[in-house]
């Protein structure tokens, strides 16, 4: 069947609509960071690199570390912008520009988020660099795709849905990270669940002007404890990354530059030295 030219958009160049890139751009390992300069400082320990594009926020920088071919994608913040990378990415693999129908043989991506985040907990401190094992999402974009839960995941998400059932109009995801990439790009990272928000003030339990309609948001993430699991850190894109990856197939780590302690309301005073370690350790184990 094929797919409607109002639900894939492809540019007049024959690359797709948002990220502006063509089928055989996109390696087999893509980083994403969420700031376009960030591309650059992925890039700049590639050993060759092959080409530049942009469009919008969206920077994307294919090359080698090595012999591997590796690209780094910037998608803006949020998962609005995952669901537009994701399903792009997925296309320029998954679907035959041409026909405009699904490929006979379906290629999976390892997709790795190097990205910054704030600590919930007061033993993970600034600096640290975690591999994130679940991805939980406060937001509402899994509300709109079909999505099946692992039995662990199930029970983990139940255990969760009761200790925040107090939030009435929230509807929680939770997506588990791939196992290969947790056990080795992640391999000796601190580990935890990632809660990822729709917004970086209230969503996250800030207040400058606006009031916050939810009282002591920190203290309701950071006391959830399931068995061994715990939520260490806040952000805006993980969940989303993992559920659109176990959706179309690809596998996803999410990787979090520590820069603040939401409990001792402290901000890095090196973060760019943070970002620089996580981007080396990632490089140095894909």
């Amino acid at each position: 069947m094929k797919i409607a030219e109002s639900d894939l958009i492809i540019n007049p160049d024959g690359s797709i609509y948002h990220l502006n890139l063509l089928p055989g751009d996109v390696a087999d390992t893509v980083i994403t960071v969420g700031d376009p300069d960030r591309v650059g400082e992925v890039s700049k320990y590639f050993d060759r690199i092959e080409f530049k594009k942009g469009k919008r926020e969206f920077i994307t920088h294919t090359g080698f570390v090595g012999n591997k071919r590796v690209t780094v994608l910037s998608t803006g913040i949020g998962t609005d912008n995952i669901d537009i990378v994701f399903n792009e990415l997925d296309a320029l693999v998954n679907i035959d520009f041409e026909t405009r129908e699904i490929k006979s043989e379906l290629t999976s991506l390892n997709i790795i988020r190097v990205g910054t985040s704030g600590a919930v907990q007061p033993d993970v401190p600034m600096g640290t660099i975690l591999a994130s094992s679940f991805g939980l999402g406060m937001d509402a974009l899994m509300n709109y795709y079909i999505h099946e839960l692992s039995g662990d995941e199930r029970s983990l998400l139940d255990d969760i849905k009761t200790h925040f059932a107090h939030l009435k109009n929230i509807n929680p995801y939770l997506t588990s990270a791939s196992d290969v990439l947790l056990s080795t790009v992640g391999k000796d990272m601190e580990k935890g669940i990632t809660v990822t928000a729709p917004g970086f003030y209230a969503p996250q339990g800030r207040q400058v002007r606006a009031k916050n309609a939810v009282p002591d948001f920190i203290g309701s993430i950071n006391s959830f404890k399931s068995n061994q699991n715990r939520i260490t850190n806040l952000e805006m894109e993980t969940a989303g990354i993992y559920a659109l990856a176990k959706v179309l197939g690809h596998k996803a780590l999410s990787v979090n530059a520590i820069l603040a302690s939401r409990v001792k309301l402290e901000f890095s005073k090196e973060p760019n030295k943070i970002v620089e370690q996580a981007i080396k350790m990632v490089l140095e184990r894909i």
